[in-house]
């Protein structure tokens, strides 16, 4: 991919999760929807999810990224699954997700340094999920997001799992990706406004359960 197409994907990354974002996420997101906190783990688990919470959640994995957690440790044969909560503020300064991009880069090649045997999977919901494209689309500073992954990031990450991509509404769901699209599964509910352009604000908060559980069998394949 040429330095102007990752430029351009970029941007087109951004500029979707913040039309998107402010035109639906404001009225609809609950500031109540709480989720369990993600720790790094020194143990080195054999499998470490790292999830971006969406807009408004409170600090942790969120709803979706906790229910994706416990489904898939119950599909990986007993092997241990640790989770990291990405730290940034999931608030309505939507550009703002890049510092999220920045904190998930950083944990991923902390545990890619410190932990190379634990097989990592990159997960977000909505605001999130544009935290995971961006570190997926740019391995060059852009837009805010000042540490790139490195080029054998692909050597210990097993999957992508993404629900309510802001990216999918300009066609742009992770599963095109020249280097992650076979390992990526990106979900976006019918009629939900932040991925597709339905009006079913409903559809953009029902990704726990029958979605998470689609995408932790996706992975668990991959694992």
């Amino acid at each position: 991919m040429t330095f102007s197409r990752l430029r351009r994907l970029a941007l087109a990354t951004t500029t979707a999760f913040v039309t998107a974002s402010a035109a639906v996420l404001l009225p609809v997101l609950s500031p109540n929807a709480v989720g369990g906190l993600g720790t790094a783990n020194a143990d080195c688990p054999d499998i470490e999810v790292v999830f971006a919470r969406g807009t408004n959640e409170a600090p942790g994995l969120g709803v979706v990224g906790g229910t994706f957690v416990d489904q898939l440790r119950g599909k990986v044969g007993g092997r241990s699954v640790g989770a990291y909560a990405v730290n940034y503020p999931a608030s309505y300064d939507f550009l703002a997700a890049a510092s999220g991009a920045n904190d998930a880069s950083g944990h991923i090649q902390f545990m890619m340094n410190s932990c190379p045997n634990t097989r990592l999977v990159l997960g977000g919901y909505s605001q999130g999920a544009a935290v995971i494209d961006v570190i997926a689309a740019v391995p060059i500073p852009a837009i805010g997001f000042n540490s790139p992954l490195p080029p054998n990031t692909p050597d210990f990450v097993a999957g992508l799992a993404v629900f309510g991509n802001p990216s999918a509404k300009l066609g742009l769901p992770l599963t095109t990706s020249p280097v992650w699209g076979g390992r990526s599964i990106d979900l976006c509910n019918g009629g939900d406004p932040v991925c597709t352009s339905g009006e079913d604000v409903a559809a953009h908060r029902a990704y726990a359960g029958g979605p998470t559980d689609n995408a932790a069998n996706f992975i668990a394949g991959l694992l």
